[in-house]
């Protein structure tokens, strides 16, 4: 693994990790040459079904975007990364175990919000303002009484 500070091709590992779900590995490393630490994450290369947008074209999956929208979601709250990478792989594993090719983007925003509302309640309700296209302040009333009905269940 090629250091991402000096390009040095030779690092250590320090420490590996299995995901809760055993789906990744991370790794700690260190530079030998300038003694910079930085992590890596294996994640088993499997192939992803193919988005089909609301217009109709398709896209391939990027995880990229699914974390950054979740990140966005998720800004200044008190959620873990590893909270955030463990809704992640729960998504990507869900979208393997369907068996289908080709995956409509609203349910991968369906599979969010069900891993968002499992992980912070504000987040929930930030995306949900966004996937839902909330255009007025009751639309943002009937968000917070869904996640309370839902708290209550529990």
């Amino acid at each position: 693994m090629r250091c991402p500070f000096c390009s040095n091709e030779d690092t250590q590992v320090l420490d590996t990790r299995a995901s809760p779900e055993a789906s990744s590995i991370r790794r700690r490393r260190k530079c030998p040459a300038c003694d910079k630490r930085f992590t890596t994450y294996e994640h088993v290369d499997l192939k992803m079904p193919r988005l089909v947008k609301k217009d109709g074209s398709r896209t391939e999956f990027a995880r990229d975007k699914l974390v950054g929208s979740m990140m966005l979601a998720l800004r200044k709250r008190p959620v873990a990364t590893d909270a955030l990478e463990g809704a992640v792989a729960r998504i990507e594993e869900k979208l393997r175990s369907l068996g289908e090719r080709e995956v409509k983007t609203s349910r991968v925003g369906d599979l969010v919000m069900r891993e968002l509302a499992k992980l912070d309640k504000i987040a929930y309700i930030r995306f949900a303002s966004v996937y839902r296209s909330f255009e007025s302040p009751e639309d943002f009333r009937e968000a917070v009484q869904e996640v309370k009905s839902k708290k209550r269940r529990k």
